[in-house]
């Protein structure tokens, strides 16, 4: 008997946080027609009582539930009552118990902790990793692959920084994309990622495996970190290399160290130092962003286990084996043998919409506890 209790008690939506839901909207709508908070502050503040006012209805309408319950109740077993009005009241006293089911649901998905970047943009780093000229072609596949996805949601990609390899994929490639909700969406292709295919160069048939890593990092602004000027170290330096031989009669490249964090960016795609200046400065603000973040989140580690896309650079998350025909995510045991329409960007959604789905599950089973 205590365990179903506890099991009930446990999908129960917690009246306390639906109230400071309710709380936190009346005090925000205050504050913003008050006139009198800070400029730096409204767009964040304004875009919380957006995201608020979209559930602000169902909380107060679960808050009355009980009441409303009550009262139908009372007509319903009062006998003095008429027979008409008898049944008018459990039809909706009916409809209330299904609401109530409907409002719990959202309130529970509303609930879920949040990654506070989620709606940012993000900067992706693919990088070769073991296997050789292999391991750049397939860093080179990755890209197209998320080049694709992004041109199919509409979002804008810029490069950033490419290095190329002598079998004409890639070493490495920086990237960032602008849009809706971008972080939200690649923060689950941070890790892993491993090939197994057999190489045109390969005679006798044998499949070979290599990997590339992902890191999607949630694109920083000054109002999330503050990175003081005292604390930077700026090179400057004559480019070189593939992409720089055509600037390479001018200090253009920039190399960029952030001295508290050891944090190195390097810029030299640009002709231009100012240019390279800025790229290598976007990227280093996210990285020392994404590292700052990271310590918070070991902090929370007891939580985070729990939850898909951790972000972990070493974890092994996809396998995609192409004498199969098929992309195995490790993370849910989900296998989509789509492979061709998975690198075209066409079936990404599936795989990504089972990943929230999964974390979304592991996060309400933590809701209450």
């Amino acid at each position: 008997m205590k365990k179903r209790l506890k099991k009930k008690n446990k999908d129960m939506v917690p009246i306390e946080k639906v109230k400071d839901i309710i709380i936190q909207h009346d005090a925000l709508e205050k504050e913003l027609s008050s006139g009198s908070i800070d400029p730096k502050l409204f767009a964040k503040k304004s875009k919380e009582y957006s995201r608020l006012g979209r559930i602000i209805l169902t909380a107060r309408n679960f808050l009355n539930f009980e009441n409303e319950k009550k009262d139908l109740e009372n007509i319903v077993q009062d006998t003095k009552n008429d027979q008409e009005m008898i049944d008018l009241a459990q039809k909706d006293l009916n409809e209330l118990m299904e609401k109530k089911e409907k409002y719990e649901s959202e309130l529970k998905l509303f609930l879920l902790p949040k990654d506070d970047d989620d709606d940012k943009n993000a900067i992706v780093e693919i990088r070769a990793g073991t296997g050789g000229l292999e391991a750049s072609l397939f860093c080179s596949d990755l890209f197209k692959m998320y080049e694709k996805v992004c041109s199919k949601k509409k979002w804008q990609l810029e490069i950033i920084n490419i290095s190329k390899s002598e079998a004409g994929g890639f070493k490495e490639v920086i990237f960032s994309v602008n849009g809706n909700d971008i972080y939200s969406y690649l923060k689950y292709e941070s890790g892993v990622h491993r090939v197994q295919r057999i190489p045109e160069t390969e005679t006798q048939g044998r499949v070979h495996t290599s990997a590339a890593t992902v890191a999607v990092l949630p694109e920083a602004e000054d109002v999330d970190i503050q990175i003081k000027e005292s604390d930077l170290r700026i090179d400057v330096f004559r480019a070189g290399g593939p992409g720089g031989q055509s600037v390479n009669t001018t200090d253009s490249a920039v190399r960029i160290t952030h001295i508290p964090s050891g944090v190195v960016v390097s810029q030299q795609d640009e002709k231009s130092q100012h240019k390279n200046k800025a790229k290598a400065l976007k990227i280093l603000r996210s990285r020392v962003y994404e590292a700052e973040k990271r310590k918070k989140d070991q902090e929370r580690s007891s939580n985070r286990r729990s939850q898909i896309g951790t972000g972990d650079r070493s974890e092994r998350i996809r396998t995609y084996n192409f004498p199969q025909g098929r992309v195995t995510d490790h993370r849910i045991n989900l296998t989509l043998h789509k492979l061709e329409e998975f690198l075209s960007g066409e079936i990404h959604e599936e795989m990504n919409q089972e990943l929230r789905l999964k974390e979304q599950t592991l996060k309400l089973e933590n809701l209450n506890s």
